[in-house]
C-alpha cells in the first residue's frame, strides 16, 4: 500500500538473497536471536534491540536487509518516502514524520529510512533554520520512546552527516562494505544458477557493488538471450 509519506509493504525478500562478510553476517545473527528469544531476555529484565543504523557503501544490501529481517519477523516495513515527507511549510515535516511513527506503532510494524542522513543531519546552530532542528529534535523523541514491539532501520552512506545525538541512540551500527572478490564470486554463482548453463559465460567485474555487479550480469545474459533468438 502507498501512503503519501510511506510504502506500506509486506516483504518477501529472504536472507537467501544476500551476501555478508562475517562480521556483518554475526550481527545481523544476533539481531535474529534476540527476537527469538524475546520472551528468555525480558525475563531477566533485558530489552531487545530495535533501533539500528545500517551505513556503509551503496548497493550492498541495506535496504534488502530490512526487507529481509520485515520478512523474518513477520512484519510489516513502512518505507518512508523522503520525495514527500519533507515539506517547506513550519513543522510540517516534523508531524509527517510523526505521524509515520505513531502509525507503525499502532501496526507494531518497522519504519524503513533510506538517506537517513538528509534528516538526521548534524545540527548546525550558526546556519541552520529552525525547521531542520525542529525535525532532528522529533526523530531523538521519537527514538527514545519507541516501544519495543516497533523497529527502526536507518540507512545512510553518510555516517559522518548524522547528528551525534541522533547516532546515541541506535543500540546497532552496522557497517555495509564493498565485497571482496570472494564474496561476488558466491554472488555471481548465486546469480547464474537461476539461469541455463548456455548463459554462465559472462565477463564478471570485480570491485563493483553487489547491486552493480547484478546490472552487468543481467545486461549480459539479456543481450546474450536476444541474440539467440
Amino acid at each position: 500500500m502507498v501512503n503519501d509519506y510511506y510504502y506500506d509493504e509486506v516483504s518477501s525478500v529472504t536472507f537467501d538473497d544476500i551476501i555478508y562478510d562475517n562480521e556483518l553476517q554475526n550481527s545481523i545473527d544476533l539481531i535474529l536471536k534476540e527476537y527469538e528469544h524475546i520472551e528468555t531476555l525480558h525475563k531477566y529484565g533485558l530489552p531487545i534491540n530495535h533501533k539500528f543504523l545500517f551505513h556503509g557503501h551503496t548497493g550492498c544490501g541495506k535496504t534488502t536487509t530490512a526487507k529481509a529481517i520485515a520478512n523474518k519477523l513477520n512484519k510489516r516495513l513502512f518505507v518512508v518516502n523522503l520525495g514527500t515527507i519533507v515539506s517547506s511549510k513550519l513543522g510540517e515535516t516534523a508531524r509527517n514524520i510523526n505521524s509515520i511513527f505513531k502509525k507503525a506503532m499502532r501496526e507494531h510494524a518497522i519504519v524503513f529510512f533510506d538517506e537517513f542522513d538528509s534528516l538526521g543531519k548534524i545540527r548546525d546552530y550558526d546556519k541552520d533554520s529552525s525547521e531542520m532542528k525542529r525535525v532532528v529534535n522529533s526523530i531523538i523523541q521519537l527514538l527514545d520512546y519507541l516501544p519495543y514491539d516497533c523497529m527502526v532501520i536507518a540507512a545512510t552512506n553518510q555516517i559522518q552527516m548524522i547528528d551525534e545525538a541522533i547516532l546515541r541512540r541506535f543500540e546497532m551500527k552496522l557497517t555495509f562494505k564493498a565485497p571482496e572478490d570472494d564474496l561476488l564470486d558466491i554472488f555471481y554463482k548465486q546469480l547464474l544458477a537461476k539461469f541455463p548453463e548456455k548463459y554462465h559465460n559472462i565477463e564478471k567485474q570485480y570491485g563493483v557493488s553487489y547491486a552493480e555487479a547484478k546490472v552487468l550480469s543481467f545486461n549480459q545474459i539479456k543481450k546474450m538471450i536476444i541474440s539467440g533468438l
